[in-house]
């Protein structure tokens, strides 16, 4: 699970994992804000209008440069 999690959160896997996290936890620590960095990556929230129509499950606290990817791939849209 921990590799496929790795696969969207490469940098905060690879984090977690060197500073002493068991797979178990880094896979906890990480699996949600996968799976929203996933959706905010393939374009699901594109065409939102206001922070009010975001689904409730599609906010998750991510550091500066996962937003940058983020940014990037809807600037590539």
């Amino acid at each position: 699970h921990c590799l496929t999690v790795r696969a969207i959160c490469q940098r905060e896997i690879d984090y977690d994992r060197r500073n002493g996290y068991s797979w178990k936890i880094t896979l906890l620590r990480n699996y949600w804000k996968s799976k929203v960095k996933q959706e905010w990556l393939s374009g699901k929230y594109s065409h939102v209008h206001s922070r009010s129509s975001l689904p409730e499950k599609s906010m998750y606290p991510m550091d500066a440069d996962t937003w940058g990817e983020i940014l990037e791939a809807e600037l590539e849209r």
